[in-house]
């Protein structure tokens, strides 16, 4: 039970931050480069980051804290449970006016994500997942496609990840398209609109904590790019992509590309 009350926790912080989130949404937020070319930053992110922090450890003092716009620091590895975050998944989207951005809260366990929400305020979207339940969208279970072929599956990937040379398996007619919020990329493939999220690119935990419990919690199954689980709150903070369907189109992605 302990689970859906983190989860609870979590939904009620991802409606602040779509609060806070919105009143800075096309109005022209201050905006900074990170050091070492990590990409965007703005006054929303440092505002949401801020209040999560404070409210989240206020409510459970003894976790660890992993968040994207947070110095990281190794006491969390000591810790059962962490909060790992990112305040704004789709910075870029933010900035430009886009609804696609979203909020990615999770609690991973010895390693394990335990509890989940990917929040998009814009357009009204809220994903859940806990191990104690199925996951859901705005209260409604849902589950990953039934779909075990790559030939005409719907990839949120890139074409040329999607060259039949890197593959041994047909991959005649897929649709590909791109999203930049790779949480709400594994939540498309949680529902079921998509069949794989491919990525080989290193990703960061915060990008898919709370989206690869989600997409397991609705039958699906997330590994990365050497199909190794998915395992968080690790000193590295990156994990060798992220390959994610359902359990048997997993398989089969894994199995077929070279």
């Amino acid at each position: 039970m302990q689970d859906n009350k983190d989860l609870t926790l979590l939904k009620e912080a991802a409606f602040a931050c779509g609060t806070i989130a919105k009143s800075f949404f096309r109005k022209d937020p201050k905006v900074w480069e990170k050091a070492n070319d990590a990409g965007p930053v703005t006054e929303a992110d440092i505002s949401i980051n801020r209040m999560l922090k404070s409210e989240l450890l206020f409510n459970r003092p003894d976790f660890g804290w992993l968040s994207e716009e947070t110095e990281d620091y190794p006491d969390r590895l000591s810790k059962e449970n962490t909060f790992i975050i990112d305040p704004i998944d789709g910075t870029r989207s933010f900035i430009s006016g886009k609804p696609t951005f979203s909020h990615s809260l999770a609690i991973s366990r010895n390693g394990n994500v335990v509890a989940g929400v990917v929040y998009l305020p814009i357009l009204n979207l809220m994903y859940t997942a806990c191990e104690d339940s199925q996951s859901t969208l705005n209260g409604k279970v849902i589950s990953t496609s039934k779909t075990t072929s790559l030939e005409n599956s719907k990839l949120l990937t890139t074409s040329a990840i999607m060259q039949q040379s890197n593959w041994s398996d047909s991959v005649q007619g897929t649709k590909i398209e791109y999203i930049p919020s790779l949480a709400y990329r594994l939540c498309l493939v949680a529902e079921g609109k998509f069949d794989a999220v491919i990525t080989l690119r290193d990703c960061w935990e915060w990008d898919i904590a709370a989206g690869d419990l989600i997409v397991r919690m609705a039958g699906g199954l997330s590994t990365d790019k050497y199909n190794v689980p998915l395992v968080y709150n690790k000193e590295s903070t990156k994990t060798s992509g992220c390959i994610s369907a359902g359990v048997k189109l997993n398989k089969i992605i894994n199995s077929s590309i070279i």
